[in-house]
């Protein structure tokens, strides 16, 4: 059992965890991810790192409620337990020196960008971060991403903080006008990932994408995580999960990640919420 320590509320949906989990936190690398399950009847679900304390012997995770188990999990207070937290797992994100890099976030994905913008940094790169969410309630980590960036950028889709518009407006303005960057790391939404790895081919710019597909195991037994990269499959938990955007066949993915929609959104309807003590199903 891994035991809850702390939680913290960074938007409406948007939950931090601390965990204990002490060989994990000794082991984990910016890119790394968990395989997560609250209980014997849950799925397994993979959640990226957001960080870790190895003195304290603590995991930091953000996760975002959209489905049955995020939001169970979500629902979770400090004190609780959750039955498996497996890793690190996957192939930790590769930090090199590129001089000038663009770290851009979408919604969540800023929770998996944070501790890769933190470790190129370390490395001297200088770090230029976008950070995008659909309003700005939804916005999150902004005082982390600025600490460890030369410059934050923030865009909000309805205007209501930072600049209108999507990270890719912001994304062009700076490939346009900042000579030498080197890379482009993003993650967030598929949709937004392909919008970034199409801006950046005709610039020539290296851009890394993370892929959080359908995993089941984590371990690259399943199949499930697949992808095709470059016209060759990939398992996304083993190989990646950071591909080279301009590789990434994103339609297909995008076509498997809803191959299971009309379940999970039964699944989410029978959620059972503690908070309520009913289920949605109930309500209708």
């Amino acid at each position: 059992m891994f035991r809850i320590v702390r939680t913290d509320v960074l938007a409406p949906t948007v939950t931090r965890f601390e965990i204990e989990a002490p060989f994990i936190a000794r082991k984990r690398k910016a890119g790394n991810f968990v395989m997560v399950r609250l209980d014997n009847q849950g799925e397994r679900i993979p959640l990226t790192l957001a960080d870790s304390n190895p003195a304290s012997g603590t995991i930091t995770l953000i996760v975002q409620a959209v489905g049955k188990t995020t939001k169970q999990l979500c629902a979770m207070k400090a004190g609780d337990s959750i039955l498996d937290v497996v890793g690190p797992l996957g192939t930790p994100t590769p930090i090199a020196m590129h001089g000038t890099v663009v770290c851009v976030g979408g919604g969540v994905g800023t929770a998996e960008l944070y501790p890769i913008a933190r470790a190129l940094k370390e490395a001297g790169n200088t770090v230029l971060s976008i950070v995008g969410a659909r309003s700005h309630d939804l916005v999150i980590l902004e005082p982390e991403m600025k600490a460890i960036s030369d410059a934050l950028y923030v865009t909000t889709d309805d205007g209501s903080y930072g600049k209108k518009g999507f990270v890719t407006d912001q994304l062009k303005d700076l490939l346009d006008t900042v000579p030498g960057i080197g890379a482009v790391f993003a993650i967030g939404p598929l949709p937004m990932m392909k919008a970034v790895s199409t801006l950046t081919r005709p610039y020539n710019v290296h851009t890394l994408v993370s892929l959080n597909t359908i995993m089941v195991d984590g371990t690259g037994m399943c199949g499930g995580c697949r992808v095709t990269i470059n016209g060759a499959m990939k398992f996304a938990c083993v190989d990646g999960p950071e591909f080279d955007g301009h590789s990434v066949d994103f339609d297909e993915l995008m076509m498997r990640n809803r191959t299971y929609a009309d379940l999970e959104r039964v699944s989410d309807q029978k959620h059972a919420c503690r908070l309520a003590g009913t289920t949605q199903e109930s309500l209708r």
